[in-house]
């Protein structure tokens, strides 16, 4: 009897203890993922006011300001896409946990640099950093609690966590009210470099990792096998274009909101509250992508939110050619339908694949498409001109929205 109580006992306590490693891990993922949003966005809602002062003009054109911006964005998207490839396929041989550190830590070290650039092509620099920082953890930490997380709960968990970027971009919207000074608000930086020494000492690797390290599945472990090739394809086709069309619109809507404010105005409370509301509705869609799923399934779920996208970008950039309060309703909704797709797209495609790949595979879904939203914001600063304002210019990346909604019907209900 005494040996029955002491066995029991000892279950509770590693059951205690497992349970404590989970929660643990997911605050700590779930910082880093924060403030990842932050980061993400915060150069959008400063880039009027920084890249005049980097210049050493009092104003410039909007020709001008999207030129510049868009180098500035791209290099951002460019170091994204290569930090997802890259740092997942490090994840894969290295461990979720050692690959996590390393990415939280970089960056939460460019992202501090930024606030000492000189020039914007060091604040260029510092941005494509903060990228590839960004892309291995908004990666690394989905497929670490994919691995690691209990499977009854695992969709709330990683709902929860893809909940926690648009938080993060609320975060900016906030600091852009009360930081006039772009060069403070990034000082940010400071935090997610305290959350990477935090998950040194705390973050307990993934045994999944461990165990399909030992086991080693050799058909499954080739990344182009015959039962990976389709979902590859459906899984890059579907978030790339989702990319194209988010960070296209959404990367320059602050600058658009400038934009249809009277000549002198600075902008800076209907910037961040711009930032806040995209912010917000991305958290409502987030948590409401898990219902939804459950309710209708995935492809539904994502036929319903690219058609929302694709026909409130149009209301929104054919509309309004003056800043009116009705703007802050239309992005609100746009948000929403974001939040959705991104928290439908992040619990779904990481178990398409084995674990022995799935870092890899994931980040090659989530991260090729970001190359050609890099290519295509580049060009924003030219598609201004030729179309003849920014409102025209930003519309045409809805049509990214369509092409994800064609793919959708080639969608599966679940993954392996």
């Amino acid at each position: 009897m005494n040996t029955s109580r002491l066995e029991s006992a000892a279950t509770i306590n590693v059951s205690t203890e497992a349970v404590q490693h989970n929660w643990v891990a997911f605050g700590l993922c779930m910082l880093s993922y924060l403030f990842g949003g932050t980061a993400a966005t915060l150069m959008s809602v400063y880039l009027p006011v920084a890249i005049p002062e980097l210049l050493g003009e009092t104003s410039i054109s909007e020709a001008r300001l999207g030129e510049i911006g868009a180098y500035v964005g791209a290099a951002f998207l460019y170091g994204w896409g290569l930090g997802g490839l890259l740092f997942g396929w490090l994840s894969d041989r290295i461990g979720r946990t050692k690959s996590l550190i390393l990415v939280t830590g970089l960056y939460g070290t460019a992202t501090l640099l930024t606030a000492f650039a000189p020039n914007w092509y060091l604040l260029m620099a510092c941005r494509f950093a903060t990228g590839m920082g960004i892309g291995g953890v908004l990666l690394i930490s989905t497929v670490y609690l994919s691995e690691v997380w209990p499977v009854r709960t695992r969709p709330i968990a990683l709902g929860i966590l893809a909940v926690a970027f648009p938080i993060g971009i609320v975060a900016t919207g906030g600091m852009n009210v009360f930081f006039a000074d772009w060069r403070q608000a990034f000082w940010l930086g400071v935090i997610p470099m305290a959350t990477a020494l935090a998950m040194l000492q705390w973050l307990p690797e993934s045994k999944a990792w461990h165990q399909s390290k030992i086991e080693k599945n050799g058909v499954d472990a080739q990344l182009w096998s015959a039962s990976n090739r389709s979902n590859l394809l459906i899984g890059m086709v579907i978030f790339g274009s989702v990319l194209i069309g988010l960070w296209g619109i959404f990367s320059w809507i602050p600058t658009w909101v400038q934009s249809l404010l009277p000549a002198g105005q600075s902008g800076q409370k209907e910037r961040g509250v711009t930032m806040m509301l995209l912010g917000s509705g991305g958290i409502v869609g987030g948590i409401l992508s898990g219902f939804l799923i459950k309710q209708i399934g995935v492809r539904r779920t994502l036929i319903i939110t690219f058609l929302g996208c694709a026909m409130l970008s149009l209301i929104l950039f054919l509309t309004n050619q003056q800043f009116s309060s009705i703007v802050y309703v239309e992005m609100a909704c746009l948000s929403l339908f974001f939040g959705i797709s991104q928290g439908t797209l992040s619990s779904y495609i990481p178990l398409l694949f084995p674990i022995s790949i799935r870092a890899t595979a994931t980040g090659f879904c989530f991260n090729i498409g970001r190359f050609f939203t890099a290519t295509s914001v580049f060009f924003v600063g030219a598609m201004v001109a030729f179309f003849g304002g920014l409102s025209n210019a930003l519309l045409t990346f809805s049509v990214a929205f369509l092409i994800a909604l064609g793919m959708a019907f080639f969608s599966k209900e679940n993954g392996n």
